[in-house]
């Protein structure tokens, strides 16, 4: 648990004295890119669960359960933070040291391994692209997440990174095709016995369909609507496509002016997917949503 004192809302402060620790040398080889991965995380989400993460480095734990999905970040954090601070006191070295000086100091030595196994480990679906990481050590921009842009950091730096972003943390992890059906079930049935597919029928989904797999392939069917009064789009959606972390990618799209049908913050969590829906240019309405079993 961090004992220095820090600012309860600026998380950048927090990290600039992390990249000024990491900095000065003796420290795992892998520490710099450990701070600027767990930066670009913090970078992509919205404020509130930024500053949920700087309530839990000062020691709240009773955090809302929204944050349940993105509190391995926050452990993360304050694990990097712990071990910043060990290398701190670690690098006051005192000319005539008690026993007990000298016990806390080789007990901080033998943590500083432990911390360390976690550093560059996957998170939250995401894995560490050293590339990215060598672009720039210093702590990365944001862009909705409610930290400030490092001084050193034009604009044109701020639309590299967000671009990097996007391609580097691989929110978008398949697709399926929508097909709508006069009959969902006999449709089902013809693409199990003919196709040799395998029908998952998921009822319990704010829009009910099955969902078809074979192989690497997934279609869903929908049952089509009567009513020629109501329009095709909002009858069913034109595409699925599946996402580790739906709230990180909402933000860039949102950021980017894409037309949100449906927010992630609107979904029945009890009965969908985590899921967000938006409206392309030519008015296909695409689903985002986050893969479960079943």
């Amino acid at each position: 648990m961090p004992q220095a004192q820090y600012p309860e809302h600026d998380i950048n402060q927090v990290f600039d004295y992390i990249h000024t620790i990491l900095s000065s040398g003796n420290v795992a080889d892998n520490a710099l890119d450990e701070m600027s991965f767990l930066n670009r995380l913090f970078a992509a989400l919205p404020v509130e669960a930024v500053e949920y993460g700087m309530q839990f480095l000062h020691g709240k734990r009773d955090l809302p359960k929204v944050c349940d999905e993105i509190l391995p970040l926050y452990v993360r954090f304050v694990n990097l933070v712990d071990y910043c601070e060990a290398i701190d006191i670690l690098g006051q070295i005192p000319s005539q040291p008690s026993p007990e000086e000298l016990k806390k100091r080789i007990e901080l030595h033998q943590s500083l391994e432990e911390r360390e196994k976690s550093f560059c480990q996957s998170l939250l679906g995401f894995s560490f692209n050293k590339d990215q990481s060598e672009k720039k050590a210093a702590p990365a921009v944001s862009g909705k997440a409610g930290t400030s842009v490092s001084k050193s950091t034009d604009s044109a730096a701020i639309a590299d990174d967000a671009a990097d972003e996007s391609s580097n943390l691989h929110l978008m992890n398949s697709i399926a095709p929508v097909f709508a059906c006069a009959d969902p079930l006999k449709t089902a049935l013809f693409y199990e016995t003919k196709l040799g597919f395998h029908a998952a029928h998921l009822d319990d989904e704010s829009m009910p369909h099955i969902r078809l797999c074979r192989d690497n392939i997934e279609i869903i069917l929908v049952k089509e609507k009567e009513d020629a009064t109501v329009s095709r789009a909002s009858s069913h959606y034109d595409l699925y496509i599946f996402v580790s972390e739906p709230m990180m990618l909402q933000l860039e799209l949102s950021g980017a002016g894409v037309k949100i049908v449906k927010a992630l913050e609107e979904s029945d969590t009890v009965h969908t997917n985590r899921e967000f829906v938006i409206e392309d240019i030519d008015g296909r309405r695409i689903c985002f949503s986050q893969r479960i079993s079943g």
